[in-house]
Parts: structure tokens; sequence; C-alpha cells
């Protein structure tokens, strides 16, 4: 099973190192496409536990078509309101029926994603949001991919990954969640851009602002000051490079024009979302490096290799980088559908270690150890957005 052929070649140094030019962003757990992942995950993980404890398997499914259409609300200084709700449509396929036993999909999808909502949203409230579920029965194709014995993939896919991060990378990532953990009135929804052009990088920071936290247009660029300066330190204190800082720039204060919510989400007025369009398993979005298009979120962890292979990819190229030292690895492989699942079709390797012999060790042992990975998201412990 582990004998898949494995490509390895050498590379100088971390490509976009030699670029002049890298784009990096990332859209913050309230931005409307990253609610739809987290739900549509919640979902895939609350029907896994399901499926185990009535069955001791997970059973086939899929819930990557979660569509959020966003509300109406009228925010203002101090605190306005929500006028027409968020409605969230949970699309998908799972297994309803096994023999004699029927199993509440509907039901357990929208008791997932009002969980989802109602712990990683505190400001809004829980009857502003509508939830249609729609999961339909599953293929019995795929459904029979399960039952052959050994895992097999579910469909013939490409995926990526790549370790470690660049140094813009890695001030995007980390950049993000600290504007909502450490500023007060800054919402969830943040959609951070880095744009590095030769020794300078451009911090391009959107963040929702909550109604509730400010009272004048004065206290609302106040808030933006505390965001820049943040963002400011946070960038000098990873990079040498000349740093500037734009925030909410779409704002006209003379006009009234600022960006206030009053959940701190702007899938409260206008914003729609859906899984998929957001961040990759790395939790960003890269368009310099090469990264699948594959949405991972929903999509089930036993079989789906969109899923499986990216956060596979990911784990092999760190495991690479950290192991070997080097200075960079990138890690594409290749699924068959309907062919065990920890045989990849195909492993390609770029990385800059010479010792290629611990390069393929680790990559077909990284294969081995696949059973992990889908612990690992069932248990809601492996990066996926």
């Amino acid at each position: 099973m582990n004998t898949f052929p494995v490509t390895i070649s050498s590379l100088a140094g971390d490509p976009i190192e030699d670029r002049r030019a890298e784009f990096v962003e990332r859209k913050g757990p309230g931005h409307p496409d990253t609610i739809c992942d987290g739900i549509a995950e919640a979902v895939s993980r609350e029907l896994c536990r399901e499926y185990q404890a009535e069955f001791d398997r997970v059973l086939h499914h899929n819930t990557d078509s979660v569509l959020l259409i966003a509300g109406d609300s009228t925010p203002e200084f101090g605190g306005g309101s929500l006028d027409s709700p968020i409605r969230i449509i949970l699309g998908g396929q799972a297994t309803a029926e096994v023999e004699d036993t029927t199993i509440p999909i509907n039901e357990i999808a929208e008791q997932a994603a009002r969980g989802y909502i109602e712990t990683h949203f505190e400001d809004l409230p829980s009857g502003y949001v509508d939830i249609w579920p729609h999961l339909g029965p599953t293929s019995v194709d795929l459904q029979d991919l399960f039952d052959r014995g050994d895992v097999l993939a579910n469909d013939t896919s490409i995926a990526v990954g790549y370790a470690p991060l660049s140094e813009t990378e890695a001030i995007v990532k980390t950049l993000e969640p600290r504007i909502w953990q450490e500023i007060d009135a800054a919402g969830k929804d943040v959609k951070l851009m880095g744009v590095r052009t030769n020794d300078q990088l451009h911090l391009i920071i959107a963040t929702a602002i909550r109604s509730s936290q400010v009272s004048s247009v004065e206290e609302y660029l106040d808030v933006k000051a505390q965001i820049r300066d943040l963002a400011l330190g946070h960038a000098r204190n990873h990079t040498n490079r000349e740093v500037r800082v734009d925030v909410n720039t779409a704002d006209n204060p003379d006009e009234g024009i600022v960006y206030i919510t009053e959940t701190g989400l702007s899938a409260e007025d206008g914003d729609d979302g859906g899984v998929g369009r957001g961040n990759r398993v790395t939790g960003l979005i890269t368009p310099h490096r090469h990264m699948s298009m594959e949405a991972t979120a929903g999509k089930n962890p036993i079989s789906h290799v969109g899923k499986l292979y990216n956060v596979l990819a990911k784990r092999t190229a760190e495991r690479i980088a950290t192991e070997t030292s080097a200075d960079f690895a990138s890690v594409h492989m290749v699924s068959e559908i309907g062919m065990p699942i920890a045989a990849p079709d195909a492993v390609d390797v770029e990385t800059t270690t010479s010792d290629h012999s611990e390069v393929e060790a680790i990559v077909r042992s990284e294969a081995g150890r696949i059973d992990e990975i889908t612990e690992g998201i069932i248990a809601g412990d492996v990066e996926l957005f």
C-alpha cells in the first residue's frame, strides 16, 4: 500500500523570497465566508459523533454547501437596531437511514449550526439568525466507498502544502486575532491584507467596529488609531521592512460614513458568505503560492481527499522543514478515486534539504498516519481554515 511514487527536487531557498511582491490575505472568524466554513465543519463533526455513538463508525456525509444571506441593520453610535435576520442555509448530503434506523440529519445539522453561532459570536442574538437545514440523502456510490473495508479515496484531487510561512504570511496570520482579542470595540469580522513590495509592507485592515462601544465619530477614530498602533507594533516586532498600515479606508468621517455594526459582523447588513471562499488550510489566502482550490470545511474526514490530503500535505511539509532543518518544503499530492486513501497516486516534493532519502521516509510515514488526521478533525483539533 505504501509503494506510491515520490519525486523530490532540490531548491536553493523559499521561492517567495525571490519575488519582488507578495500578497497575503486572512479572513477572521467573523467574516461571512469563515462563518460558513465554521458552521459546515461544526455540522460535519456533530454528524461524525452521532454516527460513532449509534453505529460505532462514521457514515458518509458532506456538509460543505453552507450559504449565508446577510440580514439588515441600522447601526448607530451607542447602539442601533437589528432589523431583518441573517439566514443560513445548510446544504449537502448525509446518511439518513441504516437498515431500520433513521438518523435525524437535519435536526442534528441545525443544532450544530446554532451551537457554533452561540459559542463564537456572543454579540449576535440567536433570534436574529434563521437556520434552514436542507441536507439530502447521500450518494449510494460514495457510501459504497465507505463500506469496502480499507478506506478508499472518494475523489481524484490535488492537494498542496508548504512550510514554513514567510515573514509576511506569519505577520498577517498572527496579527488578525490580536485585533479582536485586544481591542474591545473591534468585532470578529476582520479582513487583513498584507502587501509586500520590495522592502515595504503595507497592511490593509477592514474591521467591523461594534457600535455599542463608540458613542461618536471621535471615539470611532480613536479605535481606528488603536488598531493601527497595534498593527504597526506587531509588524515591526517581526520585520525590518518599512511598515505602513491603513484601517477601514472606505470611511468618510466628514460625511458620517464609518464601519460600525451592531454585532461586530458585516453579515448583519449586506455581506453574504459561502464555504470555500476564504482561508486555505494554512489559515491564509496566498495567491503567490501553489494552493488548492478545494473547500476543506464540511467534507467528511474519512475518505474525502480534498480535505484530508491538504492537511496531510501541510503536515508533511512542516515535518520536512522541522526534522531536516530545511529552509523550505512544499508537497504536492494526487489521489485516485476508489484507491486506498493511505496510498496517494503520486507525491512531489520540493525542498532545500539535500537528504532526499529522509524526505521520502517522512512522506511515507505521514501517509501511513492519515487516521490520526481523521481523529484530530473530528475532535476539532486540526486547522482547516
